[in-house]
């Protein structure tokens, strides 16, 4: 809990453990669902190894706090039973000062992949920032600030071995390509066990990548279902010709009756005059 007589001597960019009973959501704030079951399972990283990303908050008086940016994260602290949240504390006036502060903590040189990401993250999100806006502020590419913010998603536990540096910006960047979690976490455990250097890891997951690409061309090029076969064998006897028959996996699809010559096509033309009599 933070006494009021140390408050003043709180920075924008410091971090400051607050009591979570002290703290109230923001009544504006536009995201009112939030998937319980996603919650549970922040929550239990939350029990795990901590929360990695402090939420920020604003000082309403002497006991109370308002959030500002985090809300998934104190909801999930609450299902934790955390008696406390590692948070930013802003003063309602203090814009100008956070964008100025934050900016200015980028430009070290000591920080950590993680810490150049949050500080990106607030200056978009706490300060209305686009990433071009960003990319302007602080002299750096929108693509360096894409792979930085893109680092936010990866599963708590391979945030933390980065912020740690038991990986690198580049182990990082490649296990992201993989959209499952499990699999991400699957990488990042075989390269602490078996140190793997960042090109093994894009190997990895380049082959990965490969083998998902192949799996959604046969699921593509998948034989039709036997009543689209017989079908179309039906056609071919009946139309005398080869006789393409396509079809979607929504049921949408077209026939093509290809034709050798004119009299090819007046043959098959005679046949569906024939049917209209």
């Amino acid at each position: 809990m933070i006494e009021d007589a140390e408050l003043p001597r709180i920075g924008v960019s410091v971090i400051n453990e607050i009591n979570i009973d002290m703290i109230e959501v923001n009544p504006f704030q536009p995201r009112k669902n939030f998937n319980e079951e996603s919650l549970e399972e922040l929550a239990s990283s939350i029990r795990e190894i901590g929360i990695i990303q402090p939420i920020t908050v604003r000082k309403l008086d002497e006991s109370k706090f308002q959030l500002i940016t985090g809300e998934r994260r104190y909801k999930a602290a609450m299902l934790a039973s955390l008696s406390t949240i590692p948070a930013y504390v802003r003063t309602a006036n203090d814009q100008n000062m956070l964008e100025m502060s934050l900016v200015e903590n980028i430009q070290r040189e000591d920080l950590d992949a993680m810490e150049v990401a949050i500080s990106y993250h607030r200056l978009i999100e706490e300060c209305n920032l686009t990433q071009e806006n960003l990319s302007s502020r602080v002299g750096k590419k929108r693509s360096t600030i894409t792979n930085y913010l893109r680092l936010l998603k990866l599963p708590a536990e391979i945030q933390l071995g980065l912020r740690d540096k038991i990986i690198s910006m580049g182990h990082a960047r490649a296990i992201i390509n993989i959209p499952d979690p499990e699999t991400q976490l699957d990488i990042f455990r075989s390269i602490i066990k078996n140190d793997l250097s960042v090109r093994k890891v894009e190997d990895i997951v380049r082959k990965l990548e490969n083998n998902s690409t192949k799996t959604k061309k046969t699921k593509k090029e998948e034989v039709s279902p036997k009543e689209y076969m017989e079908l179309q064998k039906q056609l071919v006897d009946f139309f005398q010709t080869e006789v393409e028959l396509k079809r979607s996996n929504n049921g949408k699809g077209k026939i093509v009756i290809p034709f050798k010559s004119d009299e090819d096509l007046e043959r098959i033309l005679f046949i569906f005059d024939n049917l209209k009599s």
